[in-house]
């Protein structure tokens, strides 16, 4: 898969994500796609599989009102784009961390995304 392909497809990833898009989300993603969320070192959510993607984003939608993800830095190597991203949003509710509904969230983090059988095989998202 060549890597324009390859950036297309993270690209329209990010767009469905920033549209709140799920089905968007999932339609370059793999059967046996495997999604990873690690936050200061610690994964704290992995799905394995297209459908258990689909929910788990889908049950995401509630908790933020609005969020978006800019890529600001582009590597990309075989099979594999890493993707350096300013992260904004904001809070739909209060979670356990102290984060309250109407808060503003502002991460910067990277994506790893790569690839099997021209689409997203896997996601990590680390923050």
């Amino acid at each position: 898969m060549e890597i324009a392909a390859q950036k297309h497809l993270v690209e329209s990833y990010i767009e469905a994500y920033n549209r709140f898009d799920v089905d968007g989300m999932v339609r370059h993603l793999h059967e046996d796609v495997v999604f990873r969320n690690i936050a200061g070192g610690e994964v704290n959510v992995t799905t394995t599989g297209k459908e258990a993607f689909r929910q788990q984003a889908t049950q995401a939608l509630q908790y933020f009102s609005q969020r978006a993800q800019r890529a600001t830095n582009w590597q990309v190597a075989d099979n594999r784009v890493e993707v350096a991203l300013d992260y904004s949003a904001v809070a739909a509710i209060d979670f356990p961390n102290g984060l309250n509904a109407g808060d503003a969230l502002r991460l910067q983090g990277k994506s790893v995304f790569q690839f099997a059988n021209g689409q997203i095989i896997s996601i990590d998202d680390i923050s």
